[in-house]
């Protein structure tokens, strides 16, 4: 088994919420989730941005539902980084 330390994403999302509520917002989806997001480009309605989410033990399907929710999406994993663990 394996678990994510580390994703990259290349996001599209509106510019409500801003970067600091939409990156506080992720963060709080888990206990150890350091996130960083880079503005790389802005439109009249949206913003392309890098997101960078890590952990110990990041849940992409619950990253990717919170990005949806606040209307954005993700365009492509630009980067990831998994280590397994031991079986107990």
């Amino acid at each position: 088994m394996t678990k994510i330390r580390r994703l990259v994403l290349d996001v599209l999302k509106p510019h409500e919420p801003n970067a600091l509520d939409f990156a506080s917002a992720l963060a709080e989806l888990g206990a150890d989730y350091r996130i960083t997001l880079t503005v790389i480009e802005v439109d009249k309605k949206t913003e392309s941005t890098m997101v960078t989410i890590e952990g110990t033990d990041i849940h992409f399907d619950n990253i990717k539902a919170a990005i949806e929710k606040m209307g954005a999406s993700v365009h492509s994993l630009d980067e990831v980084e998994v280590y397994g663990t031991e079986l107990t």
